[in-house]
């Protein structure tokens, strides 16, 4: 079973990288900029219910990591593209996985309760 870092335990990688790349939004950026490089409001048309403020933070997190990169096109109007560096497509087989498995298996739980603690 993994854990979280305590003063007797490493870090576990696997939540780590949940922390980092998956939020509903990170992960919703990071498939869509998988599929090529998007401007701010590309992005947020492809992804219902996110709104510019949250994008804009999720964009800036996703930078911050070093997953996303923000290019400034020196064109008149200026224009800013965003796409994934070297270390966000390394995410491309993990989302595809999880696209995967979302297909198999969601319509199977959607509609199951979940367990009372």
């Amino acid at each position: 079973m993994y854990e979280t870092a305590n003063e007797n335990h490493d870090l576990c990688p696997v939540i780590e990288a949940v922390k980092i790349i998956g939020g509903k939004w990170e992960l919703s950026v990071i498939k869509n900029l998988s599929e090529g490089p998007l401007r701010f409001n590309q992005i947020q048309r492809n992804v219902y219910g996110l709104n510019s403020k949250t994008l804009s933070r999720v964009l800036k997190n996703l930078m911050g990591y070093g997953i996303v990169n923000r290019e400034i096109v020196s064109t008149q109007p200026v224009t800013i593209i965003y796409s994934l560096t070297a270390m966000g497509m390394e995410l491309k087989p993990a989302i595809e996985a999880l696209r995967v498995w979302g297909e198999k298996h969601v319509a199977q739980i959607v509609n199951v309760p979940y367990p009372s603690e």
